[in-house]
């Protein structure tokens, strides 16, 4: 009994603990409750000053991108008029050489004539201009349709040097140096491949003169051949009032001077200035204009450059860089319809190439539309792979505008001076086709435009070595070669191609199948390393330079010496 009372009692005292524990409890929440009551009360006026904060920050950030925009905007026209000074200041200096090597049409070959096409482009700065010269010799009868053709090709490769000038903008930093020349130079690629590839044929077939024949004569037959005006320049009537302010040129001075054919006309053509004015003064020479305009326009080039590019690094940060980054790289998505999926992702390079075509058809410049996409691919907002078929629409864009152009010459030489556009606009086809639609070729543009960026990026001279080598000394020596006979050229010509595909040749046995080879051929120590790797050359340019300019340090030298792992991972070995 007294062992029942004590269990009793024991269990009466657990129970009470138990109910002391729960009242506990709830008077805790009650008083936490209450304690979050007053805080909230007691903030509650803080809080609308804080909202009152965030709004005015919200106001003073998209104020700084309105004004960001307003900077990169007016930064972007200044960098398109310094554009259009370079190519006045070229003309200057050079637009009455250009013209004068026309009038030597007896030693155009199609091989010199491509060339000769790349030069007079480069010193006039425009493939408008160019085709417009070439369009007009087809005219007058002095150049036939087949001479014209290989001209044309030339001009192709010669408008993309000013994207690759432009690139030199962005030598200060590596990466995005490298980037900035992968993008400037796979226009070159392609052009030289095209080239390449559509030159032989042409001159063994006639493909081109035949293809653009049949096109005039079909067009013809429906009587859709009229004469009609030049076609609008978007673009110049924006940027017009602020250069003609600055610099005035008669550019009809090249065309004459490419169209003289006696000596009566030659010598009225050299009375004549080609200068207007500049700055309001029209007594200087064409020449000092020029050396003036050259470096007011570089200076404007690479100030405006600079502005653009430090912009918008400060704006594309974050999510704004996430966002754009997507947008403007992203793919079309599939269509999904039930069970089955259309694959749609291949049409995001043929809206690229719809979109360079109408961009350039705007600004009736395809050097403004990728010199512009330069820079943007260098500070990483659009990628190599997405510029590419943007800059193959920028081809067609331009030749679309000499197809306008053609239709505003003479009725009577209507049918040439078409036959030579639609020339043009078959080759930047076939191009395209060749070297994009054929998607597994796609990668040799795109790897050989990327291997010279990070080339460049590494050698910095390399940039103007291309620049130089590419676009002035391999057209003057093919030039030289084709005033002492065909014979010179020809030799030289199956030298350099012979030499090329033993050196492919072997490049491909050293990789594949070793063993077949001597053992002194299985790799290219025995050349030369000034033949294997760019370092001797850097060794010799950079050491002249810092001999020449006194700057050499310690600590610069230790930075050099930093480099030399990077240097020996990408020398350019033969092949």
């Amino acid at each position: 009994q007294t062992e029942n009372d004590d269990s009793g009692f024991e269990a009466t005292g657990t129970s009470m603990k138990i109910d002391s524990i729960k009242s506990s409890d709830e008077e805790l929440r009650k008083s936490v409750v209450d304690m979050e009551l007053s805080s909230s009360r007691d903030n509650a006026l803080p809080s609308r000053n804080n909202v009152q904060l965030d709004a005015k920050r919200r106001a003073i950030t998209v104020l700084q991108i309105v004004v960001k925009l307003a900077v990169v905007l007016t930064s972007l026209y200044l960098f398109i008029c310094s554009l259009s000074l370079l190519a006045n200041a070229f003309r200057l200096l050079a637009g009455r050489r250009a013209g004068e090597i026309f009038r030597h049409s007896e030693f155009f070959n199609p091989v010199s004539g491509v060339l000769v096409g790349v030069l007079v482009t480069v010193l006039v700065q425009s493939s408008s201009t160019s085709t417009t010269i070439f369009i007009t010799m087809a005219a007058a009868e002095l150049l036939t349709v087949k001479q014209a053709i290989p001209l044309v090709m030339g001009a192709n490769i010669g408008t993309s040097v000013t994207s690759t000038i432009v690139a030199l903008g962005q030598a200060a930093k590596r990466d995005e140096f490298a980037r900035a020349f992968a993008a400037a130079t796979v226009h070159d690629m392609f052009n030289f491949l095209t080239v390449g590839a559509l030159l032989p044929l042409e001159v063994f077939t006639g493909y081109l003169h035949a293809l653009s024949l049949a096109l005039v004569n079909f067009f013809s037959s429906d009587g859709e051949l009229e004469q009609g005006d030049k076609p609008p320049d978007v673009l110049k009537a924006l940027t017009k009032p602020f250069v003609a302010k600055l610099i005035s040129i008669d550019k009809n001075v090249i065309a004459a001077t490419a169209t003289a054919s006696t000596e009566e006309q030659l010598a009225a053509v050299e009375e004549r200035k080609m200068l207007k004015h500049l700055l309001g003064n029209s007594d200087l020479d064409d020449s000092s204009a020029g050396i003036i305009t050259l470096l007011l326009a570089l200076i404007m080039l690479c100030t405006t450059l600079f502005v653009v590019v430090c912009t918008l690094k400060s704006l594309l940060k974050g999510r704004a860089a996430q966002w754009l980054h997507a947008s403007v790289n992203g793919e079309v998505p599939d269509l999904r319809l039930g069970r089955f999926t259309i694959p749609l992702r291949w049409l995001s390079g043929y809206l690229g190439i719809l979109s360079g075509c109408v961009i350039t058809l705007l600004v009736q410049s395809s050097s403004v539309t990728t010199a512009t996409l330069t820079p943007l691919v260098g500070i990483g907002v659009i990628s190599l792979e997405r510029v590419y078929p943007v800059v193959l629409g920028a081809n067609i864009g331009t030749c679309f505008t000499g197809l306008l152009a053609a239709l505003a010459a003479d009725a009577s030489r209507i049918h040439i001076t078409l036959q030579v556009a639609f020339a043009h606009l078959l080759f930047n086809i076939n191009g395209i086709i060749i070297w994009y639609m054929i998607w597994p070729a796609r990668a040799l543009p795109i790897g050989a435009a990327r291997y010279l960026g990070g080339t460049t990026a590494k050698y910095r001279w390399f940039a103007v070595a291309y620049l130089l080598v590419c676009f002035f000394v391999i057209p003057i020596i093919i030039m030289l070669l084709s005033i002492s006979g065909p014979e010179p050229l020809i030799a030289f010509l199956v030298t350099v191609a012979l030499a090329l595909f033993l050196a492919l040749l072997l490049n491909e046995m050293q990789k594949r199948c070793p063993y077949y080879l001597p053992l002194r051929l299985r790799s290219w120590h025995f050349l030369p390393p000034f033949l294997t790797s760019l370092e001797p050359y850097d060794r010799l340019i950079c050491g002249q330079l810092s001999r020449l300019c006194c700057k050499c340090s310690p600590s610069s030298a230790d930075k050099h010496n930093s480099l030399e792992p990077l240097a020996s991972s990408n020398d350019v070995k033969v092949g």
